[in-house]
């Protein structure tokens, strides 16, 4: 996959999901400033399946203590 579909799947989620805050990573994003995370991770996915892009959602109990979750590329390790 080259690095402008990349982008381009990002950029189509961001503009979708519209996170208030988010923090540009090599493998994705990380969106901050979660107060329901549950209901925003199922948006995400809903998001991501919905326009069919090669992104994933990754988040831990650390992410969540934050009120954080990423959203990466699929092929990022």
């Amino acid at each position: 996959m080259s690095k402008m579909t990349q982008i381009s799947d990002i950029e189509k989620f961001i503009e979708k999901f519209e996170p208030s805050k988010f923090k540009r990573l090599a493998r994705g994003i990380e969106v901050r400033g979660i107060k329901d995370l549950n209901k925003s991770i199922v948006y995400a996915n809903e998001v991501i399946e919905k326009l069919k892009l090669k992104l994933s959602v990754a988040h831990s109990a650390e992410m969540a203590m934050y009120g954080s979750f990423e959203v990466v590329y699929q092929n990022a390790g």
